[in-house]
């Protein structure tokens, strides 16, 4: 075996190492919850029980609604100002108390979780806000904002604005420029934001911890609660569920950034 050739082979088993460290424990979690047995870690046989358990656990049903709404309203929210940030950062140049607002955008990209989380928790006691849905919702949109900042800012530094220029040209105002010219063409990165920022808000944990109140917990807070005193089956099987619903997801995105990018690529046709 020459040189290259085993380079090459140290080089796929490395590689292969690492996909083995990251998916082998989610593999492993799908498979178990499947197990018949109680006990998570002994296999007693396929069985689709702690499926039907699951949806007979009331609190855990609850605790998934509440992360699911969360997940999407600070989604949404955080697409919408981050989108907007981006198009600010971009297209102003050099604005008065631009390296401010960049700062301020950028800034839990690299606090610690336990920073931002105890930050917010402070205000939300000085405005005497009862800790609850919203406020784990606004935390959510303050900790994933800038994910999408940097998401659609890296499409829009690349953008054409020849067809902007064209567009106004011929008379369209900017505003109705932006909604039927440009959107459309950031959208593939817009929803990649969404869904970074909704994968994010689903798999929180600290930042809901300090900022969640009565009625009000995450699916994250109640499986860490409920893991320090051991393993339950339905837990496996809630968590093969949102492994699929996320996978699902990706899939859809890459399936429409495809077709996009084969729309965008295919030539008109002149009449």
């Amino acid at each position: 075996m020459n040189a290259t050739t085993f380079n090459r082979w140290f080089g796929h088993g490395w590689l292969g190492a690492g996909y083995l460290f990251l998916y082998l424990p989610i593999v492993l979690l799908v498979i178990y919850s499947f197990n018949a047995s109680r006990l998570v870690t002994v296999w007693g046989g396929f069985s689709t029980r702690w499926y039907g358990e699951m949806l007979r656990n009331q609190q855990l049903l609850d605790a998934a609604w509440v992360t699911l709404r969360v997940a999407f309203l600070s989604a949404t929210v955080a697409t919408v100002l981050g989108t907007l940030a981006a198009v600010a950062l971009v297209r102003y140049g050099r604005f008065r108390g631009r390296t401010l607002f960049s700062g301020m955008i950028y800034a839990p990209l690299v606090m610690p979780e336990v920073i931002t989380g105890l930050a917010l928790l402070l205000l939300f006691v000085a405005l005497d806000l009862n800790r609850g849905f919203w406020t784990v919702t606004l935390a959510h949109t303050t900790l994933t904002m800038c994910f999408v900042t940097v998401v659609v800012q890296a499409r829009l530094i690349g953008f054409d604005r020849s067809l902007e220029e064209a567009a106004m040209d011929l008379g369209c105002p900017p505003l109705k420029t932006f909604l039927t010219i440009t959107l459309p063409l950031i959208w593939p990165a817009i929803a990649a934001g969404w869904i970074l920022a909704f994968t994010l808000s689903l798999d929180d944990l600290v930042v809901a911890s300090f900022t969640t109140g009565p009625g009000a917990s995450t699916l994250p807070i109640l499986i860490y609660s409920q893991v320090r005193l051991g393993v339950k089956p339905e837990i496996n099987a809630i968590c093969t569920v949102m492994i699929g619903a996320v996978a699902l997801g990706l899939v859809v995105a890459a399936l429409i950034a495809k077709f996009n990018a084969i729309g965008g690529a295919r030539p008109a046709v002149k009449n």
